[in-house]
């Protein structure tokens, strides 16, 4: 068998497009629609075919780079090749698949999965957006409407396997089902391929998803998009398409899953004397939350369904306030006059901690 690089006239460097290229104008050249009754073109049309089945597949190409035609005649034959040949390793699982209650039904190869990262404010995050977004990817052919032939014509069926896009061949004692080698599982030649795809079906182009993302999404959550991935080649499957949020962090909001933590400052009258402070929510609005007198510095107040929205799901979070007592950092004189006067007056009633933590330091001292 013929090297394939040789077969379609190219280095063994070449691009794909250089590929595709190449193939495109050998398989006008030879096509047998041309060349009516020409058994050589005739060959020469299916072995071009074979050469660019294979080598415009990269996990195919860099096998066949590595073992040669060895890599695709050990699974053609059964005997045992070389270890990584993809090929090789669908022998057994063909085998196995038949052994234990018949061969495997292939599905035709689907479009690659796309991933996309979009960056959502904390708002956006809270009530959900809708949003159009713009890809680079592999969508179906307009001209051959992903057939992969040319306008007014059709693929035809594979006539290895009669469309069924499966071969079945004696393996020892068993008998194993496994991907036609002519037409790759399709189950279909395409003998005159559309000029704007190059017969695969599909073009590579920017396309615009308008995409929803629900309320309460988190940094880092995943949303996958069934079926708006990489358009498959002649008319398989399309991939998926994966949105991962980046979720901006909001200068006030702190988040732990749907909870969300917000610190207060207060001034220290308000806490010995009670009172009551504004606390922002995250729809925008506000809450007042009631400060008993002698509230210590750090304590939680918890504000239940005031949080985020809980993920495909009903109801919402909590929003916990911590509030923190700020100390003056200048004094008029009547303000230091009013201070030295309750200094002058306070017990260790007024505040225990100091007096438990003066205490102890006295125990200390005598020990």
């Amino acid at each position: 068998m013929r090297d394939f690089y040789e077969v379609l006239g190219v280095d063994k460097n070449a691009s794909d497009a250089d590929i595709k290229k190449k193939y495109r104008k050998l398989a006008k050249e030879h096509h047998p629609d041309k060349n009516p009754g020409n058994q050589e073109a005739e060959q020469k049309f299916r072995e071009i075919g074979q050469a660019y089945e294979v080598l415009k597949d990269p996990q195919k190409r860099a096998a066949y780079d590595q073992y040669g035609h060895e890599a695709f005649e050990a699974a053609a034959s059964g005997a045992q090749g070389h270890p990584g040949a993809g090929a090789f390793s669908d022998i057994f699982e063909d085998l196995f698949s038949d052994f234990m209650g018949g061969g495997r039904n292939r599905e035709p190869q689907r479009g690659s999965d796309l991933r996309y990262n979009i960056a959502l404010n904390f708002t956006e995050a809270f009530a959900g957006i809708e949003r159009d977004i713009r890809i680079n990817s592999y969508v179906t052919c307009s001209s051959c409407t992903g057939t992969g032939a040319e306008s007014g014509s059709q693929p035809s069926t594979c006539s290895s396997c009669n469309g069924a896009g499966k071969v079945r061949a004696s393996q020892g004692f068993f008998m194993v089902e496994r991907t036609c080698p002519e037409c790759g599982g399709s189950g279909h030649i395409i003998r005159n391929p559309c000029d704007s795809c190059g017969g695969e079906g599909r073009t590579n182009r920017e396309k615009t998803i308008s995409v929803k993302i629900p309320a309460g999404v988190d940094d880092g959550t995943r949303i996958r998009l069934s079926g708006e991935g990489e358009a498959g080649p002649r008319g398989a499957p399309n991939g998926d398409l994966y949105l991962f949020v980046q979720l901006n962090p909001h200068s006030l909001f702190k988040r732990d899953g749907s909870d969300l933590l917000v610190e207060a400052k207060i001034p220290v009258t308000l806490a010995a004397l009670g009172g009551a402070v504004d606390v922002p929510t995250p729809d925008g609005g506000r809450v007042r939350v009631t400060v008993p007198a002698g509230t210590q510095s750090g304590h939680r107040f918890r504000l239940r369904s005031k949080g985020m929205p809980i993920l495909n799901k009903s109801g919402k979070g909590d929003l916990y306030v911590d509030v923190y007592t700020e100390i003056p950092v200048s004094l008029t004189r009547e303000q230091r006059k009013i201070l030295e006067e309750l200094r002058g007056i306070e017990t260790p009633d007024n505040q225990p901690e100091s007096a438990k933590f003066n205490a102890s330091v006295d125990q200390l001292k005598g020990s």
